[in-house]
C-alpha cells in the first residue's frame, strides 16, 4: 500500500513514466541462472590455497579429504578456511568464475 501511494505522489509531482519505461517496470527480472560444473565420481579436484595444496576426490556420495569423507565442498572449504565459503565456488566449480 505504502509503494502505491508513493507512485502516486510521485506521478503527480513528476508525471508518467515513459511508455518504454513503464513496460521495462512491468516485465518480470529474470537472473541468470548460475551454472555449476558437474562432478563426476572419480574426479580429482585441487586447489591452491595459502601456499598448500588442496586435493579432493569426488566419491558417489561426498567428497573425500585428508582421509575423511564430507557430504559436501563447503564443508570442506569451511574447514580449510575458517569461515563460511560456498564450496564450488572454492574449488572454481562456478562457469562464470565468480
Amino acid at each position: 500500500m505504502r509503494h502505491a501511494l508513493a507512485y502516486a505522489m510521485q506521478e503527480k509531482a513528476f508525471g508518467k513514466l515513459g511508455r518504454r519505461i513503464a513496460r521495462q517496470i512491468a516485465e518480470p527480472s529474470v537472473e541468470p541462472v548460475r551454472q555449476r560444473i558437474a562432478t563426476r565420481p572419480g574426479m580429482q579436484l585441487v586447489r591452491s590455497w595459502n601456499d598448500r595444496t588442496i586435493s579432493v576426490q569426488v566419491l558417489e556420495e561426498g567428497f573425500l579429504f585428508e582421509e575423511r569423507t564430507y557430504r559436501s565442498l563447503s564443508a570442506i572449504a569451511r574447514e580449510i578456511t575458517g569461515v563460511q565459503w560456498s564450496g564450488p565456488r572454492f574449488f572454481g566449480l562456478d562457469s562464470h568464475g565468480r
